[in-house]
């Protein structure tokens, strides 16, 4: 079985509050955009499940790697054979676009159609729950209006079809406890949901990423991509999620030797929508 876990973007986010367990309250809209990793899982050939990782450098052994991870949490609530595991990544970590959290939930969806185990996905996203925040949002996939600490859900009535998305990711990462560390939580004025609404011509000044005012200042090379974006005529970027990477949305097409020179230096991905 071949499976395609894409990446993510957040459509605003919007620090509510701290909560009394260390965690923040939230609210943000993921959507999910078609830059992939390839993830393969075929019957074991010996005894034991094996996790072989290629393509992009991911610093973790296997074994803490989210998708052996998912494989160990699935087969705790039920019983399954050993499985040979094949990932390339492609999607950059430490980017905010959820990349080892969509290839920890389709391990899950993988495992669970490969072997017909018939679990609905409210339980995948509970299982996908324990194992990090955005996991969840890959199990159902599509646009979500995210609360509580990232893993409640709503289905969110926005489409960017039609639309060119950039997105493009520095070298240097943001650690999200560092990025939470530095922010100042509070309630806006007009909830995310309310922005969403509008057409995306209104959405500059109006949908703000929290974390962009005290990560521009700390990584200016994210700042001056976001910039950039403005400069080639993007009608809305933004960070996404915690960093670092800042996509730009357009309604046009971008040229690729535009953005290879634009950008150089740093992973970039376009695509339709």
């Amino acid at each position: 079985m071949i499976l395609f876990p894409n990446a993510k973007i957040n459509l605003g986010l919007d620090i509510l509050r701290r909560r009394p367990d260390g965690y923040h309250d939230i609210e943000t809209v993921m959507i999910p955009v078609p830059w992939c990793d390839v993830l393969e899982i075929v019957p074991a050939k010996g005894s034991e499940t094996t996790l072989t990782v290629s393509g992009r450098r991911v610093d973790c052994p296997p074994e803490k790697n989210l998708v052996m991870k998912a494989y160990r949490a699935l087969a705790e609530t039920v019983e399954l054979p050993p499985v040979d595991i094949f990932l390339r990544k492609i999607i950059p970590d430490g980017a905010g676009l959820g990349g080892g959290s969509a290839d920890a939930a389709f391990t899950l969806r993988g495992l669970n159609e490969l072997f017909a185990l018939g679990l609905s996905d409210s339980r995948l996203a509970e299982i996908a729950a324990g194992l990090g925040a955005d996991c969840p949002f890959f199990i159902y996939n599509r646009p979500m209006l995210c609360t509580g600490i990232g893993t409640e859900f709503t289905p969110a009535e926005v489409s960017l079809s039609g639309l060119t998305i950039v997105i493009v990711k520095p070298p240097t990462s943001v650690p999200t406890a560092e990025a939470y560390r530095h922010t100042t939580p509070s309630i806006p004025q007009t909830p995310i949901a309310g922005i969403i609404s509008r057409p995306i011509s209104e959405w500059r000044g109006r949908l703000k990423n929290d974390f962009e005012p005290s990560v521009f200042p700390a990584y200016p090379s994210v700042s001056e991509i976001k910039e950039k974006m403005e400069g080639l005529g993007a009608v809305y970027t933004s960070m996404s999620g915690s960093g670092s990477s800042v996509y730009g949305l357009f309604d046009n097409d971008i040229l690729a030797d535009c953005l290879t020179e634009t950008f150089a230096g740093s992973a970039v991905f376009s695509s339709k929508l």
